[in-house]
């Protein structure tokens, strides 16, 4: 008897995930906005350059604290001498203890503290309703985080509301280019009901900056995914790529036959992938948006 459909478990998801950052340069594109876009970003805190006071972080992101402290280490190198106040919002506890970790191997991050919230962003926001203490931070970034939010307006509006003078808000969601948005588009009806995230890419969000009345600047980059093992019979690897692209635990040996073809079928529609030397390459293309207080 096959076993039901389901959706993952945050740990299953936790092992998902870690797959598809193996195989994607979803990193390496982060690494190439940090390097081109980032500096000229932050030098624009104007509040850490003129007062010297502590510039306050906080991180709202899917598990990507490697990509966080580089973006640290951009505003330490900006404004040397500055000591950051950094705060995270995760609600993955295994995503909170390996974010730990890396600081505790890292010596040259003494002038930054660190306060983690274990706690979804709208958990985070009640938090600091009920409290009264609305504080105000120069840089909030959103690291592929809105897909799995109730209500992205209103989480938007909020943490923009918590900006500083001169803040900015990093939003980083999957682009209206990417294969993700045509997949969703053209074939949602081969997802299985099972993924509870929201199918949301750049122009969801700019139409969101629009109606608020926020300045915001798109920066593009390219990125791909390595989906070969998706199509090889009984590889754990791709079965863990498909758990990961639809939400679904064992989303192969559970799915309909029929939704496994067609899901497969569309995955290698060319706007969603390209085939490079033999391997076949999802769309992975990352959309930075900028949004000003």
């Amino acid at each position: 008897m096959i076993p039901p459909m389901r959706s993952l478990t945050a740990e299953e998801y936790v092992e998902a995930f870690k797959t598809f950052l193996d195989h994607s340069t979803e990193h390496q594109c982060m690494d190439e906005f940090n390097k081109e876009q980032m500096p000229n970003i932050v030098a624009g805190l104007h509040h850490c350059k003129r007062h010297k006071a502590e510039p306050a972080s906080l991180l709202l992101g899917d598990f990507l604290a490697g990509v966080d402290l580089k973006m640290i280490r951009i505003l330490q190198a900006v404004h040397p001498g500055v000591s950051i106040d950094n705060e995270i919002v995760e609600p993955n506890p295994q995503h909170v203890a390996a974010y730990k970790e890396l600081v505790n191997q890292a010596p040259d991050l003494q002038n930054v503290s660190f306060i983690w919230h274990q706690l979804t962003s709208l958990e985070y926001e009640q938090q600091v309703k009920e409290k009264g203490t609305h504080k105000k931070f120069d840089f909030i970034h959103m690291i592929q985080m809105l897909y799995r939010v109730q209500d992205i307006p209103n989480t938007i509006k909020f943490f923009h509301s918590c900006l500083d003078h001169h803040g900015k808000l990093l939003i980083i969601i999957l682009s209206d280019s990417s294969g993700w948005a045509s997949l969703w588009r053209k074939h949602r009806d081969c997802l299985p009901a099972t993924d509870s995230g929201h199918y949301i890419t750049c122009s969801g969000i700019t139409d969101v900056l629009q109606r608020l009345g926020v300045q915001h600047r798109v920066y593009e980059f390219p990125s791909g995914w390595d989906i070969t093992e998706c199509f090889i019979e009984r590889d754990a690897v791709g079965g863990r790529m498909m758990d990961f692209l639809t939400g679904t635990k064992n989303f192969l040996g559970t799915a309909p036959a029929a939704l496994r073809r067609r899901l497969q079928e569309a995955l290698c529609q060319p706007e969603c992938s390209s085939t490079r030397d033999g391997r076949i390459i999802f769309s992975n293309n990352l959309s930075m948006i900028v949004v000003e207080s």
